[in-house]
């Protein structure tokens, strides 16, 4: 059974006022509904909203990772300087990788991704074909020193993502892999409930020949793609310089017009080939005892951009509007009285939904009603029941659906029942 939450005793601050720095729907609102703060450029806080919001993401990834055989760990965020320079990348990279020194002079840098330390990690405990196929993950957080970072969580310095790496014997292992963590990214987006498209994208620092991103179709995302209605997409920038998007183009699949959007790239799969393993020294014995590279693959999921992506498709004027899934409470029942039996009856209609299975957050601040159906709206609670004195005198309370305004009156009685009910359909 889930405990009922008390607004009164939540640590929830909601501004009124947009902030000065937010630029777009997802900043605006994770700042006035009190899910995270600033604490420098690129950098922010999860208040206790926002880091329930977190958790139910993070759990969809590890439902989804778990359910096609992947086994979780955690990685160092610090990692050596050597583990780098042995695979190239300690140059390559650029200003975005954040190095510094310890007291011994020792170089490291701050991971804004772990093929390195976990290609290290691996060394040495695989010896044989027989210890493969495997997959570890983690869910951790990354540095990348952006030199302009913007758009609150979706272009940050300090970031929550989910990062798995496979190992294989061949490329057709590593391929049937790859096609199933890129079944588990599409799924992740319909839990999340995005409107999505998986695109062929540019490997970029990660490096690998082969890779596809899941983008969220949305106009404040920085990626420019091209889809169709058959399945196919690509996001411009790897179809190359000469892709012109002022002009219309034809798909290469079946010769319809393609689409040209705007995209968050909330995930992304990438076939590493031997990059890594041949560069670091990764080796096995194949069944002949032979010495041979394992083939690898990475599947990143970015944590807290995939929940600025879901703000920035659901919102409205007034505020968020969460699915059920990720919401921070699926419902609150706010009583506009807070000493009477309306209160009582209030209360314990939360307790039973609470019973139910449900998490309920009960506004019992002393507060106008105006500013509880803000807040409300606001947060984007998915439903709300309002509990009055005049309501409750004549034997009803009143069910407001966030996503689409609808209100209904139910009688005090059976209003549990009637509430399940409309859930059923959310």
């Amino acid at each position: 059974m889930s405990k009922v939450a008390y607004m009164s005793k939540l640590y929830a601050p909601t501004l009124k006022e947009l902030p000065a720095e937010a630029e777009i729907a997802s900043h605006k609102l994770s700042l006035r509904a009190g899910l995270i703060r600033k604490s420098a450029s690129g950098m922010y806080s999860f208040l206790p909203l926002g880091y329930r919001v977190i958790k139910k993401i993070e759990q969809i990834v590890r439902d989804e990772m778990d359910a096609i055989g992947c086994q979780e760990v955690i990685l160092p965020i610090v990692q050596p300087a050597e583990l780098w320079k042995e695979s190239g990348r300690w140059d390559d990279y650029g200003p975005e990788l954040a190095r510094f020194k310890d007291r011994h002079e020792r170089e490291f840098c701050l991971g804004p991704t772990h093929e390195e330390i976990i290609t290290d990690m691996v060394k040495g405990e695989i010896r044989s074909y027989r210890n493969l196929p495997f997959t570890l993950y983690q869910i951790n957080m990354k540095f990348r020193d952006e030199v302009r970072p913007r758009f609150g969580l979706l272009r940050g310095r300090e970031f929550n993502m989910k990062d798995a790496y496979s190992f294989h014997t061949s490329q057709e292992d590593l391929q049937k892999h790859y096609d199933e963590q890129a079944g588990a990214y599409g799924r992740i987006c319909e839990r999340l409930e995005l409107d999505y498209r998986p695109v062929d994208a540019d490997s970029g620092q990660i490096g690998g020949d082969i890779s596809r991103e899941f983008m969220a179709l949305a106009d404040a995302g920085e990626a420019e793609l091209v889809y169709c209605d058959c399945g196919y997409g690509a996001t411009t920038e790897s179809l190359g310089e000469d892709f012109d998007s002022t002009i219309s183009h034809t798909c290469p699949q079946c010769n319809k017009e393609l689409k040209l959007a705007r995209g968050i790239e909330v995930s992304q799969v990438f076939q590493l080939g031997t990059k890594y393993s041949k560069v670091m020294g990764l080796t096995y014995q194949d069944e002949d005892g032979v010495d041979q590279f394992p083939y690898m693959g990475c599947y990143g999921v970015g944590i807290s951009r995939s929940m600025a992506a879901v703000i920035e498709q659901s919102h409205d004027d007034a505020g968020i509007i969460w699915p059920m899934s990720i919401a921070p409470y699926q419902i609150i029942v706010i009583a506009l009285s807070t000493d009477d039996d309306a209160y009582n009856y209030a209360e314990s209609l939360a307790t039973q939904l609470a019973v139910e299975g449900f998490e309920v957050v009960i506004d019992d601040r002393d507060e106008r009603a105006g500013v509880k159906f803000a807040d409300a709206d606001l947060v984007g609670y998915p439903l709300q029941i309002v509990v009055g004195k005049r309501g409750f005198e004549s034997g009803d309370v009143e069910v407001k659906i966030r996503k689409t305004g609808e209100k209904r009156t139910v009688p005090l009685d059976d209003a549990v029942n009637e509430v399940l009910a409309i859930l059923e359909n959310l």
